[in-house]
């Protein structure tokens, strides 16, 4: 229930983000150039944040994930005992 009013606290800000930040703008990025909305571009700008981050925390606990699931054999070498 938490995340739900959080979503929609933020849903709200960033509406009332881009309401006020509708003026145009010209990008420029090498040889293109388009204008836009002060606010399209900076929620693209934080959206490419955000999937950047998400990459590295999900590398993160992928690695924990495969060290994990591959177990290091123990001291006599294979992890078995042969009785």
């Amino acid at each position: 229930m938490a995340n739900v009013v959080i979503l929609l606290v933020i849903v709200a800000v960033v509406a009332v983000f881009s309401v006020q930040n509708a003026t145009p703008v010209v990008i420029a990025f090498l040889f293109w150039k388009f204008e836009t909305n002060l606010a399209v571009v900076i929620f693209l700008s934080l959206l490419a944040g955000l999937l950047m981050a998400a990459a590295i925390v999900l590398s993160g606990y992928m690695k924990r994930y495969l060290k994990r699931k591959d177990p290091k054999p123990g001291p006599s070498g294979s992890g078995h005992s042969h009785t």
